[in-house]
């Protein structure tokens, strides 16, 4: 059907071009008849003309045509209203730009600049409406959800910072599984938000031949479904993109600027950019650190000793938290639980380290 749709659409057009141009071929030639035996046969011959070249370029026609269509159907109607929106809004400021062209009296200025800077102007403001939809996107709904939630609140005046921000969610802090007990206990305010593009990353790790990456990939994967179905949280998922920006970490900077949100890490480089960057970050790191149970020196405990450590006669023991605690004089005891007296700490980047002696020795000094 749209072959033969085709195929009318450029008879049609060869008979109007002979119709309107043959006559004064004719004329030309020395070919005098009368003018509208002239336009009818000019019609009928353009018409012939233009039909039997169809058998050349119908085909090629028809699969451009479809291809357009394929892919306006396969777009998302996200994609398709701002890239039109994008289209007219580059069309109206070239109209408005060459109006005042068009008044140059140089010929080449006023004919040919139009119709440069309509098509690119056009081109720019698709382009523009195209690639930026999804922060377009977000102010729509970000404006809509924070007037339903101040409506809900039941007062205008509420303070719009009194609004908990999204926690964006990277690879490495799903992995590692501890932001499902810290939702749990409700320290985590708002809604939590996975992109799209994080949950590509942990399919691909999921779908690695390495077994330990297969491994925590789909650690990850339950993690979230514990998330989503299991906890009194709000997950939502990002679908947008940034096409432009190739790294994951890049993006999730880039998300957490459009959305005003908070990158949720545990991971050092990170934590880094997004600080350098101005955007708000929270590492899970930190947060274990800071709730580690606090030691002061002479304080006593009870420890097993499990293994020597670097310097002579050391015994190394660990708390529940992974703390690690250095026994001076306590290789002896490995593998016993004794008592112990604290004696210093020592905070480090790579976490805290307390250093005791066996409480039997205090007792002999």
């Amino acid at each position: 059907m749209l072959k033969r749709i085709v195929q009318l659409f450029i008879v049609i057009t060869g008979g109007t071009i002979g119709y309107l141009y043959f006559p004064e071929l004719f004329t030309t030639m020395g070919l005098t008849w009368q003018n509208w035996m002239q336009s009818v046969l000019g019609a009928v011959l353009g018409a012939l003309i233009l039909f039997l070249l169809t058998f050349w370029i119908v085909d090629f026609i028809v699969n451009f045509i479809r291809w357009v269509e394929d892919s306006l159907v396969r777009a998302p109607v996200a994609d398709l209203l701002f890239g039109t929106l994008g289209l007219v809004a580059g069309l109206i400021v070239a109209y408005l730009i060459n109006i005042p062209v068009q008044d140059i009296q140089i010929q080449v200025i006023n004919q040919v600049i139009p119709i440069f800077l309509t098509v690119l102007l056009a081109y720019l403001g698709f382009q523009v409406g195209f690639k930026r939809k999804d922060e377009f996107l977000h102010m729509v709904s970000k404006k809509d959800k924070k007037a339903e939630e101040l409506e809900e609140a039941g007062a205008s005046a509420v303070d719009e910072s009194l609004i908990p921000k999204e926690k964006i969610l990277d690879t490495s802090v799903i992995i590692d599984g501890r932001i499902a007990d810290i939702c749990e206990t409700h320290f985590l305010e708002g809604t939590i938000v996975i992109p799209q593009f994080v949950l590509e990353e942990l399919q691909h790790i999921a779908d690695s031949s390495d077994g330990l990456k297969r491994n925590r990939g789909r650690r990850g994967l339950d993690i979230l479904n514990r998330l989503q179905k299991d906890l009194p949280v709000n997950v939502e998922i990002y679908e947008g993109d940034f096409e432009d920006i190739h790294e994951v970490d890049s993006k999730l900077v880039k998300l957490a600027k459009v959305m005003d949100g908070i990158v949720v890490t545990n991971d050092f480089n990170l934590n880094k950019v997004c600080e350098f960057q101005n955007v708000q970050v929270l590492n899970i790191n930190d947060l274990a650190n800071a709730v580690k149970p606090v030691v002061l020196p002479g304080e006593e405990m009870k420890i097993q000793v499990i293994k020597d450590g670097k310097e002579q006669n050391q015994g190394v023991a660990y708390l529940d938290d992974g703390t690690m605690i250095v026994v001076e004089e306590g290789k002896d005891y490995i593998g016993k639980n004794i008592d112990v007296v604290v004696t210093s700490v020592l905070q480090t980047s790579a976490g805290r380290m307390i250093f005791a002696k066996p409480k039997s020795l205090e007792k002999a000094l």
